[in-house]
């Protein structure tokens, strides 16, 4: 078989599924809207969960960086890319979330796969949550160490794998909020349980950090909880992208020596880090932005439960409508278009098979008539 040929079968296969994947120019967007093809939409399919992508502050503090730094690190942190923002934002990080250090990756997963590359080891064994990300189970899939998948925020089902011997550690990983279903995992109990065992917890808070929690400290702190390893990310309710790993003092020297991810990738331009940290003194102050997309969130679901919307359990930003098959929820989302909404529709192999979906996104920049709007063009769609 040839190359051209290995492709056009993947293709193809993808395409007589529904499953084909395409972008879309983005010609201008702000925490509420983005303009596709000349018209403007509604925006229900972005991660900018507090609407901070377009704040005035942040915009001012990445044109004061770039000033300062220039618009690129020039290096690996390990060579000469380390520079005093990336420094300030990585302790601040630390002092905010409880743990005595964090290191800051460029994307969150980077972050994830640099922790399970470096931190597993034949032997090894790694519990993951049956829907956790792609980023996790694909790392953990690609380590020397044993994968299983414990059943969707079932403790019970990990302390039956933790109950087998282990010839060497075992790591368990969870999100705090899972990206696809919007719902939240027990910590608490997945804590309790891994340190009974001697294993250690990693959750990854992409979709929980900034969003909930005392001043937005995410999941762990609003379950009081401390994992062994904590990934949070700043492409969500940040609004700038980037991500960082919290752990103790060992742990940040071990990445630091091990974590390829991190040796060998030109670091966060210093600008980004610099405008980080406006960011996080944003959300330790977001109060009332966290209150107004809780409001959000409640008055899309007491609408879309007076509609018969068959929506999963969340409370969270992340809101999911499933549908079913792919070309229905394709078309669904077509015709939500039609109707002045931009919503995503998700589809195997990124969701398990039957369970393709709309994933609508709320945010605090959204407006109640928005929300209105997007619940009649849903009654509408429907039809």
């Amino acid at each position: 078989m040839s190359w051209q040929h290995r492709i056009s079968l993947a293709l193809t296969g993808r395409q007589q599924k529904g499953q084909m994947r395409t972008r879309r120019v983005n010609q201008h967007s702000d925490a509420r809207t983005l303009q596709i093809d000349g018209t403007c939409y509604l925006n229900f399919a972005a991660n900018d969960y507090l609407g901070l992508s377009h704040d005035p502050r942040l915009v001012q503090a990445w044109q004061q960086g770039a000033e300062r730094y220039g618009v690129g690190a020039g290096g690996s942190a390990h060579v000469t890319g380390y520079h005093a923002p990336q420094a300030e934002f990585e302790q601040q990080l630390a002092d905010w979330l409880g743990y005595p250090r964090a290191l800051v990756f460029i994307s969150g997963f980077a972050a994830n796969q640099a922790v399970i590359a470096a931190m597993l080891a034949k032997n090894d064994r790694i519990f993951a949550d049956k829907l956790a990300h792609a980023s996790l189970l694909e790392a953990a899939a690609h380590s020397p160490a044993t994968l299983r998948r414990f059943a969707h925020n079932q403790p019970a089902a990990l302390e039956k794998l933790l109950q087998h011997p282990a010839g060497g550690e075992t790591l368990v990983v969870t999100e705090g909020v899972f990206s696809m279903d919007g719902d939240s995992a027990p910590l608490a109990e997945l804590h309790r349980l891994s340190q009974r065992q001697g294993s250690w917890l990693m959750v990854d808070d992409a979709h929980g950090i900034g969003a909930t929690g005392e001043q937005g400290r995410g999941s762990c702190w609003q379950q009081q909880v401390k994992p062994e390893l904590l990934v949070v990310t700043f492409g969500k309710a940040f609004g700038l992208s980037g991500a960082a790993v919290l752990c103790d003092d060992d742990t940040a020297d071990y990445l630091l020596q091990f974590a390829r991810h991190l040796i060998y990738s030109t670091a966060m331009p210093p600008a980004q880090a610099w405008a980080l940290q406006t960011a996080l003194a944003c959300i330790q102050q977001g109060d009332e932005l966290r209150q107004r997309l809780q409001q959000n969130i409640a008055l899309f679901r007491q609408g879309a439960q007076a509609l018969g919307l068959a929506l999963l359990p969340s409370a969270t930003a992340i809101q999911p409508l499933i549908v079913g098959e792919e070309q229905q929820a394709l078309a669904l989302a077509d015709r939500l278009q039609q109707q002045g909404c931009w919503v995503t529709a998700i589809r195997p192999p990124t969701v398990p098979p039957g369970t393709a979906r709309l994933r609508i996104t709320l945010s605090a920049a959204h407006r109640p008539e928005d929300i209105h709007r997007l619940l009649e063009g849903l009654q509408h769609a429907n039809r």
